[in-house]
């Protein structure tokens, strides 16, 4: 175990009532102290640490600034806010972040009273901060404990549109309410499109506007490394007054840029806010990802997640692993399709790394396209690629594509175009919990018409898939893969086209069929070696494809078997519910088929291992031998467990 650092200071503070107790030089020495813990708890359980570091002396100063509970302090996708959950009275379990029964890793309205507003996606806080105000102001039910409402938002956050709509409403109803712009030109991937270009701009602006006289001059010009920005001077924005910047136009009162790393800054400024604010206000923070921490500094991406580490040296403690990882697997595939096709393009929403188009971005820089987090963006952009005669690969986590649905809907599948939709992080994920779980893609793209949706049992069958999708050009197409490492399958040396809407059968039998789709193809094998330990003969199909389904293969399995399983890694409504719909058009039901659809339960599973998780959800081995059982007749031999 990593020895735990000293923390006189911090060992005292149990709530952020504590804090007002402080001196602003004890608060200097806590937010050094709490740094220190934040870098050896997350060494310990793995998890986001830039963001985190990025802002330990902001969150210390708005603790001990503002009111909270009472005060709302909103964090934007709040991946950033271990260091805030340290000072409110969770420092105690701080180290089950992410684990099962643990915290949660990012905030969560259930976990505390100081978590107003649960987030982990991004660009939600400022429509959040405006509705709390709005709350407040009107005499809502909780509006006697409603005071000041403050939204810490990312520069990568605001190139999401939601952003813009939030600041645009809050300045017409001119609320009083703080948003504060963290901005540490890095979110996850470096930032990418015009606003960033607007906010380097402003490195050079006059370094305090609105409130300058207020804070007795305790705003000093930034220090290095941020007046680097300075030589990038250049106002965006034609025809505005002298002074003005694009959120004085939005109608909040603009403040900065200040060091958010320096409390003799950030403290004067919140406490003049906090005592004379009106309506909405903006304070620009110029912080760096990773603050204090060396390797994380050094780090490309910031150390923005990390699996366990040394704190002497920041290695990561990852296990071995034979196989390849669904998303590396992915991107070679991609490039083994691009580079007999000019026409392949991809287009990622500030994920590159994550989606593996980092890759292709490497060998192909015109033809690949960060676009920021803006997914509605990134797929009607796909679409028109699509329409322009390209081959687009938008590729996306499934709970990220959730905020482009509307877009393909309207945009790709209405008109029928042929985008390759790449679905990343398929099924239950482990640590990050509910809000990052693929459970819901299925069913929202099998219900659309014209729509191929592929599932990849194996990292082989996504090679093809990829083949597949790359070789259709009759409309959308969609394939999804799990995260983490494959099944360790032999893999063939390029992927080959499959013929749509056929599945394949793995193993023959009779009695029980069990129709897989996705990756539980592994569980439903291990099931089948149980199966077959007690005189059972089960057999085996993988689906592939749940849009358009194999009409075939499902018959010959109704009309062979007496029991018929569909198992996948999705929510009811998607595969099985096609699966059932069919066979009672058919009339099958109407000969006795005993007939189960194992899909996710009704209900959002909190974070633990991807095993625990499956356990939970009554989708693993066991489950499904239970499942064979039950139907049979037979006494169970196995649990869920």
């Amino acid at each position: 175990m990593t020895q735990r650092p000293n923390t006189p200071l911090l060992d005292t503070v149990q709530s952020p009532a504590d804090l007002k107790q402080l001196s602003d030089a004890q608060l200097q020495q806590l937010a050094g102290e709490l740094r220190a813990e934040t870098i050896s708890t997350v060494s310990e359980t793995g998890g986001h640490l830039g963001a985190g570091l990025g802002v330990v002396e902001l969150t210390v100063a708005l603790h001990a600034v503002f009111d909270p509970p009472r005060d709302k302090i909103i964090w934007d996708v709040s991946h950033q806010s271990y260091p805030h959950k340290i000072l409110t009275g969770r420092r105690d379990r701080i180290r089950t972040l992410r684990q099962k029964d643990g915290l949660s890793g990012f905030t969560k309205r259930g976990e505390s009273p100081y978590d107003p507003f649960g987030a982990a996606h991004s660009s939600t806080s400022i429509s959040a901060a405006l509705g709390f105000a709005v709350a407040r102001d009107l005499g809502g039910s909780c509006a006697s404990g409603l005071g000041d409402v403050v939204a810490v938002i990312g520069d990568g956050a605001m190139s999401a549109g939601m952003a813009y709509e939030a600041l645009n409403n809050a300045g017409h109803l001119k609320k009083r309410m703080v948003v504060i712009l963290n901005d540490n030109d890095m979110s996850i991937a470096p930032p990418v499109g015009a606003l960033s270009s607007y906010l380097s701009q402003l490195y050079a602006g006059n370094p305090f506007q609105d409130l300058k006289e207020a804070a007795k001059g305790a705003i000093g010009f930034l220090p290095e490394p941020f007046r680097e920005g300075a030589k990038r001077a250049k106002d965006m924005i034609k025809g505005m007054a002298v002074g003005g910047t694009m959120f004085e136009a939005l109608g909040f009162s603009y403040v900065g840029p200040i060091d958010g790393h320096d409390l003799n800054q950030l403290l004067p400024v919140l406490r003049t806010v906090h005592e004379r604010a009106t309506g909405p206000i903006l304070i620009h923070a110029i912080t760096k990802k990773g603050k204090g921490y060396a390797p994380a500094e050094a780090a490309r991406d910031k150390g923005h997640a990390t699996a366990k580490f040394d704190v002497l040296t920041g290695e990561q403690k990852k296990s071995p692993s034979n196989a390849p990882s669904y998303t590396k697997v992915f991107a070679e595939a991609l490039l083994d399709q691009a580079a007999n096709d000019p026409q392949i393009c991809a287009v990622t929403a500030a994920m590159p790394d994550g989606t593996g188009i980092d890759l292709f971005a490497k060998r192909y820089p015109s033809r690949c396209f960060d676009v920021g987090i803006a997914e509605q963006h990134g797929v009607t952009f796909a679409a028109a690629l699509a329409a322009g005669g390209l081959k687009p690969f938008c590729a996306m986590y499934s709970t990220f594509l959730q905020r482009g649905y509307d877009q393909v809907v309207h945009d790709v599948a209405v008109q029928g175009l042929p985008v390759r939709f790449a679905i990343d992080r398929a099924g239950l994920v482990g640590a990050d919990g509910a809000t990052h779980a693929g459970s819901f893609d299925i069913a929202f793209l099998t219900n659309l018409p014209g729509m191929v949706v592929m599932a990849a049992a194996d990292e082989a069958e996504l090679m093809h898939m990829v083949a597949t999708a790359a070789a259709h050009n009759d409309g959308p197409i969609a394939f999804r893969y799990p995260r983490g490492e494959g099944q360790g399958v032999d893999l063939p040396a390029k992927g080959e086209v499959l013929e749509l809407g056929k599945g394949r059968l793995i193993r023959s039998g009779h009695g029980v069929a069990i129709l897989s789709f996705g990756t539980r193809l592994g569980e439903v094998q291990k099931a089948s070696e149980t199966l077959i330990a007690q005189g059972l003969n089960p057999t085996i199909a993988d689906a592939r494809f749940a849009k358009p389904l194999d009409h075939e293969l499902i018959l010959y399995l109704a009309a062979n078997h007496e029991v018929l399983i569909t198992i996948e890694e999705g929510a009811v409504g998607g595969f099985g519910s096609h699966v059932m719909q069919f066979l009672a058009d058919e009339g099958v039901f109407d000969h006795g088929l005993k007939f189960r659809s194992m899909v996710l339960p009704d209900e959002f599973i909190d974070q633990a291992s991807p095993e625990e998780m499956y356990a939970q959800a009554g989708l693993n081995a066991g489950a499904i031998v239970d499942t064979v059982l039950n139907l049979l007749g037979v006494s169970q031999i196995s649990s869920k467990a």
